[in-house]
């Protein structure tokens, strides 16, 4: 009797080792789905009250919601192209539908921990709004002042 495949043809190994090594910058971004996915990230990060607003710990469980995000388009994606979920010698699910639902629990324990609720930016104080107005017209000053008298040259 021969020894069961050791490799998988549902590519979700390699997906997961190539990310693992070189981060989401494995992802070819000219696809919709690393696009779609990329600005997912965007939508988490403003939701939680913009990148700024954001500690190191949080950053670290966005980027594995992300990822595990991925993980599971990917396996969908695949799940989707098969003729049947359902091993029919077994009579049971095809293994990686056990897999996708540990990745969705995943996913779902790292998104409960970032918090469920809208975060708003933080407000800047009248005085810093009025402090950039003042610098915003010394700017325009200043640049006004220098091609007025390159004008001139």
């Amino acid at each position: 009797m021969k020894p069961p495949r050791t490799r998988s043809r549902h590519g979700l190994n390699a997906l997961k080792a190539q990310v693992k090594v070189r981060g989401l910058q494995a992802l070819d971004r000219r696809t919709v789905a690393a696009r779609g996915l990329l600005d997912w990230r965007k939508e988490l990060l403003a939701d939680l009250g913009g990148e700024e607003a954001v500690s190191a710990q949080q950053m670290a469980l966005v980027d594995m919601a992300v990822r595990t995000r991925l993980y599971i388009d990917h396996t969908d994606s695949w799940l989707m192209e098969q003729a049947s979920l359902v091993n029919s010698r077994k009579r049971s699910l095809i293994p990686l539908v056990k897999e996708r639902q540990s990745l969705v629990d995943s996913l779902a324990r790292v998104l409960g921990q970032l918090g469920l609720l809208r975060r708003a930016r933080p407000v800047k104080s009248l005085d810093e709004v009025i402090e950039e107005i003042a610098a915003q017209r010394r700017a325009g000053q200043a640049l006004a002042g220098e091609t007025s008298t390159e004008g001139s040259a």
